[in-house]
């Protein structure tokens, strides 16, 4: 049977940059088996099927999976499928919808800028850090670095969990390099075995390796950045205030990405997060699934 997809560009305004996506609008009657097949087959960091909701008063139900497995939340998915939703004219623009996803159900805000589709996902959810924390030489390690690169670690979970690394300046993250002996040794089992790592304050630079998710390197990474802005948000002095962070990612990948995240704190306490950015549709066909698949 045939099914159609698009193919969108996620967290930039210009084809061919961002993170790619692969959606399936219709993903009724693809078995779980077809859809790990599926998003083997298109190999991008994720592909995302769009089911009926289980509630109607939700735009959707979203079933996000890497080459590898199936994810509960992502952020470039939710966004860009959001996207893909408001360009079919399924929901409207402006507006804010509701996806169900593994994670629970996920706001995301849908506006027009020119002509491009922006989509901002909202999590309310608290940001859990484990007591835990990253070694600093094990991270050094595991992205070939010198030790003295490497300012902090430490891990969180936006809906997906990360180990995050912040990096003396962007030239430590454009040198980083996955050793695979040191990741398997220090980070495979680990709380998280997915590297985040950054430098900068405001406008921070990002690079991410994911491994066991089958991802060498992602080109945007939206539920980490909810994770980051959730941390880095707790950590200012002031109890209220909405703080924000411009993201660049993929640069040294050459599919640079560009994220917009913010958060919202009351009271000392984190009480809203967003991270968004534009998607653009640069294809769509049919891909045909064998039949009992």
């Amino acid at each position: 049977m045939a099914h159609r997809f698009f193919i969108a560009d996620v967290f930039t305004d210009r084809p061919f940059t961002g993170n790619q996506l692969a959606v399936f609008p219709d993903g009724t009657g693809i078995s779980d088996r077809a859809m790990q097949a599926i998003a083997r087959e298109f190999n991008f960091a994720e592909t995302t099927f769009v089911l009926p909701p289980r509630e109607p008063q939700h735009a959707a139900h979203v079933r996000i999976f890497t080459p590898k497995t199936e994810l509960p939340f992502a952020g470039h998915p939710t966004v860009g499928t959001a996207a893909v939703l408001a360009r079919l004219r399924r929901v409207d623009l402006p507006g804010t919808i509701v996806l169900e996803e593994g994670v629970g159900l996920v706001p995301v805000e849908l506006a027009l800028r020119g002509g491009d589709i922006y989509a901002h996902l909202i999590s309310e959810r608290p940001i859990e850090v484990p007591a835990a924390q990253p070694a600093k030489g094990a991270a050094a390690a595991a992205l070939s670095l010198d030790p003295s690169a490497v300012v902090e670690t430490w891990f969180a979970n936006g809906g997906v969990r990360f180990c995050f690394v912040r990096l003396a300046d962007r030239a430590a993250v454009d040198r980083a390099a996955l050793d695979r002996t040191a990741w398997s040794k220090h980070f495979a089992n680990a709380w998280s075995p997915h590297l985040y790592f950054f430098a900068g304050e405001q406008e921070l630079y990002v690079r991410m390796f994911a491994p066991a998710l089958g991802i060498e390197e992602d080109p945007a990474t939206g539920s980490g950045a909810v994770a980051l802005a959730g941390v880095l948000a707790s950590r200012l002095p002031a109890a209220d205030g909405s703080f924000t962070w411009r993201i660049d990612q993929g640069v040294a990948m050459g599919r640079p990405s560009k994220l917009e995240a913010s958060a919202e704190k009351r009271g000392g306490r984190i009480v809203r997060i967003k991270v968004g950015g534009a998607t653009v549709i640069t294809g769509e066909g049919t891909m045909d699934v064998p039949a009992g698949y």
